[in-house]
């Protein structure tokens, strides 16, 4: 045994766990637990956990899982769980749910030590040198997760979520077994969730309901995803969870009665015809009856196949599937069109199994499933029932292929990086409840796609490439529109051309899938750049010929650098593309640059006379021969005598392009070019505006007020918001927030002391995560 040293942190923990000694019998299989404490003796929980090691694993030698005991045993010295309990019952209980899917002995390991280097002082290192760089990994890849989920930044809840989610599927593409623990550890955190607050009890299921459980049915573990609905269930919706315990519970005699006769039926249909297997009944768990209520708008009473009538074969071969199939069919009346073949197409996570809806001896309506040994292995452990031990390794069994949906996933990973927009694509992958229809290949190879996709989303499941240059689609032969909705059985072939424009916005209404939807959105992210980076590289080149200086003189590699780091830009192609979508204008990006510029180079420094702004030399060659009078900080040509005054209506500020208007008897009222009320003007209203620009000499010592609509991803980003206004020294007049529709809009009303400064607020506020758009008021 490992001597470790004291290293506890904090001795009361905040976790989401509680106690429990096991599974209740409320109907059968259903899942409900007992909320004494946990009393068993941590040494008798151990011995446990290597005797069910001992029955399935190649090695006796459990060494490493004795050390890995010890040492998490004396970390957690003195830290207690929220129900008082000695907190290593926690990891314990995770290594036995470990156990029960007959991982191996790294994993094991793992699973007692994943909260070491989170909750006590013991590293990563630490553990590298102690055990082995394998467990390390494992125990550092959850614990990113824990901690990054720990350390809540301004940022919304939803982005830390998504974040935190993206790191898990990274991991989880690393090794497949940090999920596995994390599975593991949340469902021993569902057990055990009496003893924390309301509030974070349904936070816990409710994200349990929309990933955890959802990626144990991926996965293909179906045990743990059956318990973990069912725990989740009763703290989301504790009314409908009771009032659905209490209704099973009153008729549970009955229904007893009638599987154990259709038991014996079926069991007597098998001895007829000489086959060897076992039988058993197997009621529905609350959650998918849950579903099938709400679903469906029925109520309980009117779901008839409450349970299930498992056939497990004692052989592996498949061929007896189907001859039991055709003898129960013979015994018992089939319901039409309700025959499910999961052998010949199994679902997405290898399920593999027939599926029958037939009447029973008493005119009830049962299912039954007839699979053989290794495929029931396989229905309830998933991923977990094709691990191969370091000892035992006999080649390949081509599981990495059953993990496809993860690679789809990790595309998303690469190609989308707002974490919003990742993570309600990955809930709509994850949901294990979606109908899902076969379509093929014309090669015959079978496409599994949710019931309701179009020829968009089958395109995208053969290649993004296939989805981004398709015209069409052939269906059984017949030409049919990318919006098609495909049907069980189809044959689909997707026509393509290399004249295709691409996806259009108006695909992502039509694409079922979560990756068809991220691929359009990417596709048409990158032709937006492209088409803003070539509109903002004219548009400065523009500019800059209007000053005299080609952009490529301009482009200096200081000037370069300065430019990019006063508006956050990383680099200069982004740069064209703000200015090609009017994020930021030319003319302030030209007005810095060619500041840099002339630092550099002196001597082309332009003559102050001939000049009226310093830069903008067509503009002053055209104002020469008129008369130039001064009004404080704007430049009126061609008048005299005028008073002048800013425009309320949308709020110019120095550095602006404006023109004035002559008003009746009040002076000349100055506007933004861009000012929606100049725009509307009357062709008589817009013979009194006159031009006006900015006095380049004016000693400015004031503030211009801004109103700016700032959308967000919800409220919480306000103090986000007001914080970058703070660092910047900006003043704040104002700030009102408002919800509209799923966002969250701040209207801000700000000082500034010119264009410049608005433009630097302004990219910095676009650049915060979870900002959507930033505008300013023009009237």
């Amino acid at each position: 045994m490992l001597k470790a040293k004291d290293k506890t942190k904090d001795k009361t923990k905040d976790k989401t766990t509680d106690t429990a000694a096991g599974a209740g019998d409320l109907f059968e299989h259903e899942h409900d637990f007992d909320d004494s404490l946990d009393d068993t003796p941590i040494e008798q929980l151990f011995q446990q956990l290597i005797a069910k090691m001992e029955r399935y694993h190649p090695s006796s030698d459990f060494t490493l899982v004795e050390r890995a005991f010890s040492l998490a045993q004396q970390a957690h010295e003195g830290q207690l769980r929220k129900s008082g309990e000695p907190y290593i019952i926690h990891p314990v209980r995770t290594a036995l749910i470990l156990a029960d899917l007959e991982l191996d002995r790294e994993t094991i390991a793992a699973g007692i030590l994943h909260d070491v280097i989170e909750d006590t002082d013991y590293t990563y290192d630490d553990l590298k040198e102690l055990f082995s760089e394998e467990v390390a990994n494992l125990v550092d890849g959850v614990t990113k997760l824990n901690i990054y989920a720990k350390k809540r930044s301004q940022s919304s809840v939803e982005e830390e979520q998504a974040e935190n989610y993206r790191k898990m599927f990274l991991a989880m593409a690393h090794d497949i077994r940090v999920i596995l623990i994390k599975i593991a550890d949340r469902l021993h955190n569902l057990r055990t969730l009496k003893h924390m607050p309301e509030e974070k009890q349904r936070r816990v299921a409710q994200e349990s309901l929309e990933i955890y459980a959802p990626l144990a049915g991926r996965l293909g573990i179906s045990t743990l995803r059956r318990e973990m609905e069912d725990l989740s269930l009763k703290f989301t919706n504790s009314d409908e969870y009771n009032e659905l315990k209490d209704k099973i519970s009153m008729k549970r005699a009955e229904r007893l009665r009638h599987v154990a006769q259709i038991e014996e039926a079926v069991k007597d249909v098998l001895s007829q015809h000489n086959i060897s297997a076992r039988v058993e009944g197997r009621p529905k768990h609350f959650f998918s009856i849950y579903k099938k209520m709400k679903n469906q708008d029925k109520t309980i009473d009117q779901i008839f196949d409450l349970f299930a009538v498992r056939i497990i074969l004692d052989t592996d071969d498949t061929h007896q599937c189907y001859a039991v199939l055709g003898a129960i069919r013979s015994q018992f009346r089939p319901i039409p069109e309700r025959l499910k073949d999961y052998i010949a197409i199994p679902k997405s996570n290898d399920y593999r199994s027939i599926h029958d809806s037939l009447v029973g001896p008493n005119g009830e309506i049962f299912e039954v499933q007839i699979r053989t040994n290794e495929m029931h292995r396989v229905a309830e452990y998933g991923i977990a029932a094709h691990w191969k031990y370091r000892e035992n390794i006999s080649g390949s069994d081509g599981s990495e292929t059953k993990l496809n949906w993860l690679k789809e996933i990790l595309e998303m990973h690469r190609d989308t990086s707002d974490n919003r927009e990742f993570l309600e694509d990955l809930k709509g992958d994850l949901d294990v409840y979606s109908d899902h229809i076969h379509v093929f290949t014309p090669k015959g190879e079978v496409k599994i796609l949710v019931k309701g996709s179009t020829c968009i989303d089958y395109a995208y499941s053969i290649h993004s490439a296939v989805g981004n240059r398709m015209t069409g689609a052939k269906v059984n032969n017949i030409i049919q529109p990318k919006e098609y909705v495909l049907n069980n059985g189809e044959q689909v072939e997707i026509l393509t051309s290399r004249r295709s424009k691409g996806p259009s916005a108006d695909w992502l209404k039509i694409a079922k899938t979560g990756q068809a939807k991220n691929k359009i959105k990417q596709w048409l992210k990158k032709e937006n750049k492209e088409e803003s980076l070539a509109k903002g590289k004219a548009l400065l080149e523009a500019a800059a010929k209007d000053i005299g200086v080609p952009l490529t003189k301009l482009l200096t590699p200081k000037g370069v650098e300065n430019a990019l780091a006063r508006l956050s830009y990383r680099d200069i192609d982004t740069l064209y593309a703000s200015v090609g979508r009017g994020a930021v204008r030319e003319s302030t990006i030209i007005k810095r640059l060619y500041a840099d510029y002339l630092i550099q180079n002196p001597e082309a420094a332009p003559d102050p006379v001939a000049e009226t702004d310093g830069i903008d030399k067509v503009a002053a060659a055209k104002q020469r021969h008129k008369e130039v009078i001064h009004v404080g900080d704007i430049i009126i040509d061609g008048e005299d005598g005028l008073v002048m005054r800013y425009s309320q209506c949308c709020g110019p500020v120095y550095g602006d392009e404006i023109v004035g208007f002559i008003t009746r008897g009040r002076g000349v009222s100055i506007h933004r070019t861009d000012c929606i009320n100049v725009a509307n003007m009357s062709a008589d209203e817009r013979e009194r505006l006159i031009d006006a620009q900015w006095n380049p000499r004016a000693d400015l010592n004031k503030s211009f007020y801004v109103e700016l609509n700032i959308t967000c991803v919800n409220m919480s980003l306000i103090t986000t918001v007001t914080q970058v206004f703070g660092k910047m020294d900006v003043n704040i007049h104002a700030i009102n927030a408002r919800q509209v529709q799923d966002e969250a809009v701040f209207t801000a009303a700000i000082s500034v002391a010119d264009r410049d400064e608005l433009d630097l607020v302004t990219a910095k506020l676009n650049g915060l995560r979870g900002v959507h758009d930033v505008k300013r008021i023009t009237a």
